[in-house]
């Protein structure tokens, strides 16, 4: 293998779910309510799309999600304000997990091409040493598609310069990762840095940038 792809969200990232929890707890948004909106939307049917779908292509602002989301939301007397709410949401994912941002800085140090692979919900990106960290980065709502859409990752792909059989892609999300071996690549779904960095041994067998510093997450490269 020579390439590896990675999330952003819940991978180099806290859980993606903790946050939302936290976010939940904190408004009064009633969790059963917002986690079948959300599901809706990320998977409304074959076919259709969504304001998931659309945000996540830039087809829509994140203004106008926001109203969506919030007008949905207060159908179950979940009134939340509008403005500001992705980044409230997702204000726990803010901070990098450094054991896995170093697990890619020495990667590519070691001569691994390495690439971020991102849905975004309009939502800003500390962008603070992805120069450092990545040889290609692609944002869904920069490119105008979305995982697990296949032409996102062909997208990664040409960026890498490397074909999909010498590829790894990091997700938390398993439907992501079947898209992605689904076109040739080797798959590993996200659950902790240990979990991951054991699996990717297995696809860079014998390589020492796997293990090396892991004892140190705060550690970038």
């Amino acid at each position: 293998m020579r390439g590896l792809i990675v999330d952003w969200g819940g991978v180099l990232t806290a859980p993606v779910h903790v946050a939302v929890r936290r976010w939940v707890e904190s408004t009064g948004v009633l969790h059963d309510h917002y986690l079948a909106v959300v599901r809706r939307w990320v998977d409304p049917g074959p076919g259709e799309s969504s304001p998931v779908h659309l945000l996540e292509r830039g087809e829509m602002s994140l203004v106008d999600f926001e109203r969506e989301l919030a007008s949905a939301l207060a159908a179950e007397g979940s009134a939340v304000e509008a403005d500001g709410l992705v980044n409230a949401m997702f204000a726990d994912l803010a901070d990098y997990e450094r054991s896995m941002t170093s697990l890619v800085g020495r990667a590519r140090a070691a001569g691994v091409r390495t690439a971020l692979l991102s849905n975004s919900w309009g939502n800003a990106y500390d962008r603070t040493d992805w120069d450092e960290l990545f040889d290609a980065v692609v944002i869904s709502g920069e490119v105008g598609m979305r995982k697990p859409e296949p032409e996102i990752f062909t997208l990664a792909l040409q960026r890498l310069g490397l074909p999909a059989r010498e590829c790894v892609f990091v997700d938390d999300l398993k439907h992501n990762v079947e898209a992605a071996t689904r076109l040739g690549m080797a798959g590993v779904v996200h659950r902790s840095y240990e979990d991951t960095a054991s699996e990717l041994a297995g696809h860079f067998p014998g390589a020492p940038w796997i293990r090396a510093g892991s004892e140190d997450p705060g550690q970038l490269l």
